[in-house]
C-alpha cells in the first residue's frame, strides 16, 4: 500500500485546483493508498525568506509539510500558474521547507549534492489561463520545467506526470470533465 501526500498549493479554497485534488485523493484512496493532504490555504507561516542564511525555525505547518513529504512514497503538487510560476505562498513553502539537510545536502567541496528525497515519485497538475501549447512553444514551459528539474529532480524525486491544464478561463464544462477524468486516472495509478 502506497503512502500518497497531496499538496494543494492554491492560496484560496474553492478553486478548480481543489476539485482536481479532491478527485485525485478519492481515486487514490479507492485504489488502496494511504493519503495525507495539506491545503496551502490552511497553512500558517511567514512568507518572507532571506535566503540560505535565514536560520529561523520552521513554523508547525512547515514542519508538518516536511513530515508528510518524508512519509510519502508518492507526492501530488497541484497549483495555479500565475505569471509563469506557482503562487508566492506556494513558492515560499518550497523556499523554506525544502531545505538543506532535509531535501538535499551539498558536499563540502565542489558543486555536487546528495538528493535526500531519492526513491520518491511525484505528479504535478498546473492549471492556467495560458494554453499549454502556447506555454510550450513560446515560453518553453517554464513552470513544468522548473518543477520537474529544479525542484523535484534536484531533491531526487522522480517526476511521473507533470501536466498543465488550460486555458481554464476558456474551458467548456466538457473540457474540464476531461481534466477531471485524467486526474482520476492519475490518482488510481498513484496507489499502485
Amino acid at each position: 500500500m502506497k503512502n500518497v501526500f497531496i499538496w494543494l498549493a492554491h492560496p484560496r479554497s474553492g478553486s478548480l485546483c481543489e476539485s482536481l485534488a479532491d478527485t485525485y485523493q478519492a481515486a487514490a484512496e479507492a485504489a488502496g493508498a494511504n493519503v495525507r493532504r495539506m491545503n496551502l490555504s490552511d497553512m500558517k507561516f511567514a512568507v518572507d525568506y532571506d535566503g540560505f542564511s535565514d536560520t529561523r525555525a520552521l513554523e508547525p505547518d512547515l514542519l508538518a509539510w516536511q513530515e508528510a513529504i518524508g512519509w510519502a512514497d508518492h507526492i501530488l503538487i497541484i497549483h495555479p500558474y500565475w505569471w509563469g510560476a506557482m503562487p508566492t505562498r506556494a513558492k515560499a513553502v518550497l523556499d523554506r521547507a525544502l531545505s538543506s539537510g532535509f531535501a538535499y545536502k551539498y558536499h563540502r567541496k565542489g558543486a555536487a549534492w546528495d538528493k535526500l528525497l531519492a526513491g520518491k515519485t511525484a505528479d504535478a497538475i498546473i492549471t492556467s489561463d495560458t494554453p499549454p501549447l502556447i506555454d510550450t512553444l513560446i515560453y518553453r514551459k517554464p513552470g513544468r520545467r522548473v518543477l520537474r528539474n529544479q525542484v523535484l529532480g534536484f531533491c531526487g524525486i522522480k517526476a511521473k506526470h507533470i501536466l498543465q491544464f488550460g486555458s481554464v478561463k476558456l474551458a467548456s464544462p466538457k473540457k474540464i470533465q476531461t481534466w477531471i477524468n485524467r486526474t482520476r486516472r492519475m490518482g488510481q495509478q498513484a496507489a499502485s
